[in-house]
């Protein structure tokens, strides 16, 4: 086997990596990365979730974190966060691998990361870390399976709590093993992971979709990556004539523009969560329905004065920013006609506003023509607010993905 491969145990491995798990395929490092090459590529995001506070930090603990890519590339490297940590967090070890099933692994596929070319790292209160790149590929809609070993901890975790995907837990030290049999526990958390990029090349760029539980993906089957930015990332890779092909998805559930709570606010998240992701040409802004439906009095001039910050922020970052539309929620326990007549102005403001570079109005593909309140049926997850499967993929659908670019 050539040097700079992700060695196998069989060669029969090879095939299984990089073609039936479509995780981690990994070619010679001496391929076509001549120099010239090397200087037109650059690093981008293809999976992210926003940080937030997740309970109490536990030392000597594993976890087997499962994340679903968006766009391929070359030299995977992870970002570990301890945004909200009050302490120090000591990761022993951590690795890299493909899913088979569950906790398994493709075998021969788990391999080892480094941070500034050492096995552990620790990392300060409020601090994040992105690691060495690893050599190869990581293929596009694969699951990438990241195994991390928390050695020293205590305080408040950072994470991002609802994954809508199990992930698996274990006491001591189990980041390296490829089997199943040490991880026993299952969460549907993601524990201080919170970015994966690769290197691709210079006309290739991604989309951060800024949002609460509904780009989080509540509502939606779990296990299966149907929120509506998982659609929208498989429309992405097929997609010609745009180099937009990264997805990360950084909802947070209950999340609000104006007010933190579930969550920093959009506004206060912005920077960490949004525009230190690498290769991010679009922000996609859908967030608004918390801040309306909590009854604290948020005017819709607040509410598009945040939104405003957002794309100021965003545009002197370089960045173009598309717009959402607020969805309907009648039927849902806080709705009234104070709140609806809000949410008609801010929708009014996006459909219109010169601010924004491009806009997709979820609001006039979910509703009901019936009722224009109301989500329509057929996309309502149940609780009259959330859109389900279909809800989820029609979202999707809606995005002009011509409009996801602009000249900045």
């Amino acid at each position: 086997m050539r040097p700079g491969m992700w060695r196998v145990r069989r060669g029969r491995a090879v095939g299984i990596v990089c073609g039936l798990v479509l995780a981690l395929c990994l070619p010679a490092t001496a391929s076509a990365e001549t120099a010239a090459g090397k200087s037109s590529r650059h690093q981008v995001v293809t999976w992210g979730a926003s940080a937030d506070r997740l309970g109490q930090a536990v030392a000597d603990r594993s976890y087997r974190l499962v994340v679903r890519t968006s766009v391929g590339g070359a030299h995977p490297r992870i970002r570990l966060s301890n945004a909200f940590g009050d302490r120090p967090v000591t990761f022993g070890s951590a690795y890299a691998g493909a899913r088979a099933e569950g906790a398994r692994l493709v075998p021969g596929s788990n391999r080892r990361i480094t941070f500034g070319g050492g096995r552990s790292v620790t990392v300060a209160p409020g601090e994040s870390v992105t690691s060495d790149p690893l050599s190869g590929r990581l293929v596009a809609q694969s699951d990438l399976v990241v195994s991390l070993y928390v050695a020293e901890a205590a305080g408040q975790a950072t994470g991002h709590g609802m994954a809508m995907q199990t992930s698996y837990a274990a006491s001591g030290d189990h980041a390296g093993e490829e089997g199943a049999g040490s991880w026993g526990q299952r969460i549907g958390s993601w524990f201080y992971l919170d970015a994966v990029s690769v290197e691709s090349g210079a006309d290739t760029g991604a989309v951060v979709a800024l949002g609460d539980s509904i780009t989080d993906g509540w509502q939606s089957t779990g296990d299966t990556n149907r929120r509506w930015p998982d659609y929208l990332s498989r429309r992405l890779q097929s997609a010609s004539g745009t180099g937009i092909k990264g997805v990360a998805n950084e909802g947070i559930s209950g999340n609000k523009v104006l007010a933190d709570g579930a969550g920093q606010s959009a506004l206060a998240r912005l920077e960490r969560d949004v525009l230190s992701q690498p290769g991010v040409r679009t922000v996609f802004l859908f967030e608004g329905i918390n801040d309306i439906k909590a009854h604290t009095g948020v005017t819709a001039g607040q509410l598009i004065a945040g939104y405003r910050q957002i794309i100021e922020r965003s545009h002197a970052a370089g960045k173009c920013v598309v717009g959402g539309t607020v969805l309907p929620f009648k039927g849902w326990s806080e709705f009234d006609a104070a709140g609806e007549a809000v949410r008609q102005e801010v929708n009014d403001f996006i459909r219109n506003s010169a601010d924004l570079d491009a806009v997709t109005d979820f609001d006039k593909a979910l509703r009901s023509p019936y009722d224009q309140e109301r989500l329509l049926p057929v996309f309502d997850g149940g609780d009259h607010l959330h859109p389900n499967d279909k809800g989820m993929r029609a979202m999707a659908d809606a995005v002009d993905l011509a409009e996801l670019g602009c000249e900045r």
